[in-house]
Parts: C-alpha cells; sequence; structure tokens
C-alpha cells in the first residue's frame, strides 16, 4: 500500500536526560539531517569517506535520502532492509486460508517488490528474511543473555530486562503514545519485551536453548542490522509510528549486545501518509487506503514521486486528487519546457536571441541553491521550487516566433538547462512509453508528408487564394481537414501533435486515456514540396 511509503504528523519527541548523543568520527558529509536521537539537527557524519551504512525495517524514505546521497553528494549507500516472514498476523492468515505461513509471507514479499519496482524505487543491496537468519537471531539473544541484560522464564520465553540498563532507555518517548507489550507473568517489569516467544499449538518453531519457539518482533532487525553492518550503523531509517517501542527497543537490544554507548549514530523518522481531511495515517486495519496498482491506474510512478518531492519527509503528507494533480502539472510543467528546447536545439522553434548569459548565470545559481537545500535537512520542496524557477527563466527565453531573420541560436546553454533538469530529477521527463513512441513517429511523419501535398501551393484560376497570393488545391482540402481531424482525435487518447509551419511535433502523455501526465515527445520536419 502507498501508506508503506509515507511512514500521522510527525510528534516531538521529548527530551529524556541520560541519553547523550555523541558525535560521531568520520567523514563530514556537508549535510545536516533531523536526528530524532538528538531533537535536532546535526551534521551527517558518516564513518567512511563515502559511504553510508542504512538499514530499515520498512519501505520508506531512504529510497528518496538514498539517491539524494548518492547522485549530488557522492555518498555510496550500503542499504540492507529486514523481510519479516514470520510473525502473529502471519500466522493468524495462514490459519484463515489454510496454506502454509511461508506461502502467506512470499506472495506479500513479491507483491511488495514488484509495487516497488513498478514506482521505480530503487531496491536495498540486499533483502534477509527472518526465517533464514533465525540461527543467528538465537546467537544474538544468547549474547544479550550473557552479558546480563535479558532473562529466560519457565515458559520457554526469553525477556529483555529494561532495569539492567538503568535510565538508558526512553530515547524516544513522546513519539507515539506509549504501550506496554503483553507478555507472560512471569516479566520482571512490564515494560520487558520478549527477545524469543514459546511455541504455541500449530505454530512454527525452531529449536533453541530455551526449547522451541521463534523469535520476538524488534530482536530481528537488530540481529540482521548487526549481521551486515556489525556494532556500528551510520543511519537508521523507518516511519515515526516505528520509533516507540520499535527503535527504542532496537537500541536496547544492540547497546546490550554490543556493549556499546551508540549502536545508530541516526534515526531518521518519516511522516504519516494520510487521506486528505483525516487524521489517521493509511492502514489496512482501518480499510481507509488505497493499493499502489490501483493508484497506478489513474497516476504514474513519476508524479507519485514528484508528489512525494513536495512534501518534506518529516511531515505527514495529504494524499488527495487535488496534491497529484498538483505533482502532475509541476512534471507536466518540467516536461512540456524540455519538448521545446529539444525543438528549440533540432532548429524546429524559432525565437528570438536568447539572453544567453543570463541564463548560464541562472543554471549555475540553480545548482548551487539545489544543494543548499537538500543538504538542509534534505528539504526537497525547495529543491523542487527552485528547479521549477529555472524553468521559469528558460520558458521567458524561449518565446516562439514565425520567423527568425538569421538571428544567433544558443542550443548550448538550453541543452545544459535540460541535461541538470533531468539528471536531478533522476528521471527522464521524456521518456519512452513502449514501443508506442515508434508507431506515433511514423504515423505523425506519414501525416506530415499528406500535409504537406495538401499545403502545397498552387497559382492559377482554380486556387482558392488571393490575387498575388498562392492558394490551395480544391481537390487536397478534403486531405488537410482529414490531418486536422486525426489531430483532434488522437489528443484525447493521449497523443499531442502540434502544427508550427512546417514542422510537426508530438507527445505522448503516459498513462490512461485522458490524462495529461509525463510526457515524451519529438519532432517531425514536413519534406518540402
Amino acid at each position: 500500500c502507498l501508506h508503506e511509503l509515507r511512514a500521522n504528523v510527525f510528534s516531538p519527541l521529548l527530551a529524556v536526560p541520560g541519553k547523550k548523543w555523541t558525535t560521531p568520527s568520520g567523514f563530514d558529509t556537508g549535510i545536516k539531517t533531523f536526528n530524532s536521537l538528538t531533537k535536532q539537527k546535526e551534521p551527517l557524519i558518516v564513518e567512511r569517506e563515502g559511504v553510508a551504512s542504512c538499514f530499515t525495517c520498512v519501505c520508506d524514505l531512504s529510497a528518496c535520502t538514498g539517491r539524494i546521497l548518492s547522485r549530488l553528494f557522492g555518498i555510496t549507500v550500503i542499504h540492507a532492509m529486514v523481510i519479516t516472514d514470520i510473525d502473529d498476523k502471519i500466522i493468524k492468515r495462514s490459519w484463515e486460508e489454510d496454506v502454509s505461513p511461508a506461502t502467506i509471507a512470499r506472495t506479500y514479499e513479491d507483491e511488495f517488490k514488484k509495487d516497488m519496482l513498478s514506482l521505480k524505487v530503487i531496491p536495498p543491496a540486499v533483502y534477509l528474511r527472518v526465517t533464514e537468519n533465525v540461527h543467528h537471531i538465537i546467537a544474538f539473544i544468547e549474547g544479550i543473555v550473557k552479558n546480563g541484560h535479558a532473562y529466560a522464564t519457565t515458559e520457554g520465553d526469553v525477556y529483555f530486562d529494561i532495569k539492567s540498563i538503568g535510565d538508558r532507555y526512553g530515547r524516544f518517548v513522546g513519539a507515539v503514545e506509549s504501550q506496554v507489550e503483553p507478555g507472560g507473568s512471569h516479566k520482571r517489569d512490564q515494560r520487558d519485551f520478549a527477545l524469543w516467544k514459546r511455541s504455541k499449538p500449530q505454530e512454527p518453531y525452531w529449536e533453541s536453548p530455551w526449547g522451541r519457539g521463534r523469535p520476538g518482533w524488534h530482536i530481528e532487525c537488530s540481529t540482521i542490522a548487526s549481521c551486515v553492518f556489525g556494532s556500528q550503523l551510520d543511519i537508521h531509517s523507518g516511519g515515526i509510528d516505528l520509533a516507540f517501542p520499535h527503535h527504542e527497543n532496537e537500541i536496547a537490544q544492540s547497546e546490550a549486545y554490543h556493549q556499546c554507548g551508540q549502536w545508530a549514530n541516526y534515526f531518521l523518522h518519516s511522516g504519516h501518509l494520510h487521506l486528505k481531511g483525516s487524521a489517521e495515517k493509511m492502514s489496512k486495519s482501518l480499510k481507509n487506503y488505497i493499493t499502489i496498482k490501483d493508484f497506478l491506474q489513474s497516476y504514474s510512478a513519476n508524479e507519485f514521486r514528484m508528489f512525494c518531492l513536495l512534501a518534506k519527509y518529516r511531515s505527514g503528507i495529504d494524499y488527495s486528487d487535488d496534491n497529484m494533480l498538483e505533482a502532475r502539472a509541476s512534471l507536466a510543467t518540467v516536461s512540456t519546457f524540455v519538448h521545446d528546447v529539444q525543438a528549440y536545439m533540432k532548429g524546429q522553434l524559432q525565437c528570438p536571441p536568447v539572453q544567453e548569459a543570463f541564463l548560464w548565470e541562472r543554471l549555475a545559481e540553480t545548482k548551487s541553491s539545489i544543494m543548499k537545500a537538500l543538504a538542509d535537512d534534505f528539504d526537497t520542496p525547495r529543491a523542487v521550487g527552485t528547479l521549477l524557477n529555472l524553468v521559469y527563466y528558460g520558458n521567458c527565453q524561449l518565446r516562439p516566433v514565425s520567423t527568425s531573420d538569421g538571428a544567433a541560436r544558443s542550443p548550448a546553454v538550453f541543452g545544459a538547462v535540460v541535461s541538470y533538469i533531468t539528471d536531478i530529477l533522476d528521471a527522464d521527463v521524456a521518456s519512452t512509453v513502449g514501443s508506442l513512441q515508434n508507431v506515433v513517429e511514423q504515423l505523425t511523419r506519414f501525416r506530415s508528408e499528406v500535409r504537406a501535398f495538401a499545403l502545397a501551393p498552387r497559382q492559377d484560376p482554380l486556387s482558392t487564394g488571393t490575387p498575388g497570393k498562392p492558394g490551395l488545391h480544391p481537390d487536397r482540402i478534403p486531405l488537410l481537414k482529414a490531418c486536422d481531424t486525426l489531430r483532434d482525435e488522437l489528443a484525447p487518447l493521449g497523443i499531442v501533435i502540434k502544427d508550427r509551419g512546417a514542422t510537426s511535433t508530438w507527445e505522448i502523455t503516459e498513462g490512461k486515456q485522458g490524462r495529461r501526465g509525463q510526457r515524451i515527445h519529438n519532432e517531425v520536419q514536413e519534406p518540402s514540396s
């Protein structure tokens, strides 16, 4: 569901004494990001120069920040993601459908990966399933017990001992409403949470030193992150709803196992995606969600990406048709500009002399401003606004005229502007839509030849023109009308043909009939008669 990509409005975290954050030693990326551990922006310092380790429990802002870090700041992001393929919900669903938990888990895993692919989300370096790492989880729990921070009960459960870490617990108190994890009667403290749960009848289980059972919820992430990154993690990301108790418990377990004072240096939490006018996040349990498959029936992946870029990652974001149309309009503005620039560069669009020095200056200022915006806690709305300003300045220079009178042209500066725009958006805003592009190209070329034939001038008594001016062949006028009819009938289908004197341009709008979304384009020169 879409809510899996945006994790209610960002709640302020309460400061808790006794949990001092230490500035990491290492490489300063030049970025300041809001760290939920300190409740303020901090310089993003990674352990190794040019490399950042990142772990996430569910697909969230890490996909966006990963692109920004790698493409613009030269940081290689090693991103690992855990796949929870065994838990209470999966077991319950398997009973209801009379299939194995593995079948349920693989079905949803496959759907999730297909959805991410359809949204053009860069996958992590590795997906790690819980069921394939249970032996590591058991060893991790044994280490926590050995270090004196967990205990086994006579019932066969293992709990983390909150009191054993003193006042170090509670970094994310206030992030969400506090909740006590349910458990058996043998818990020493109501806050203690399960590391290992004894198996119940008909439940999957693994053998362990404490008897047959399966991992608790939180331990899987600590174990798998440690298997990949060791005792030090640069960035841990996730939705704000996971801050407490999940991320809080991850910190407690990991620092207890590694016997360190600061396991993850930065926690980046994203806001929720919710329906406009509702305070509730999109949720299957509340039945107020839209699936990605259904979403893509109305909007494109690039439109969704623009929708996300127009909001701060830490803020809640309203999903509505109005907001999606705003994203579509922003993308269409960029796409149309790219189309016009390419027509200009090919000599198909004639314009007055361009203020070339002015555009070079605007481009340089845009690059600097966007880097500053993204270095300030990944401020994508400010960056997009700056980019649209560059498009505005470019459009001001692209004023079509019927003849250029041999004026000097400036294709290079426009080429630089378009190259920068497509690179910064990490998408070809004039990308192809399958083999349809070739079909439209041939159709438009044939239409252009017919139109050129129909427009061929004729000077004789039967001409439709005025004295001294060439007119049209009367018998060819139906051909010209047929060309116009074809153009008009293709437009509602998402194929837009524009006649510019001796030139025709075409655009394909991405998606369903009648949508005006992302475009691809080309220009067709009508053959000389």
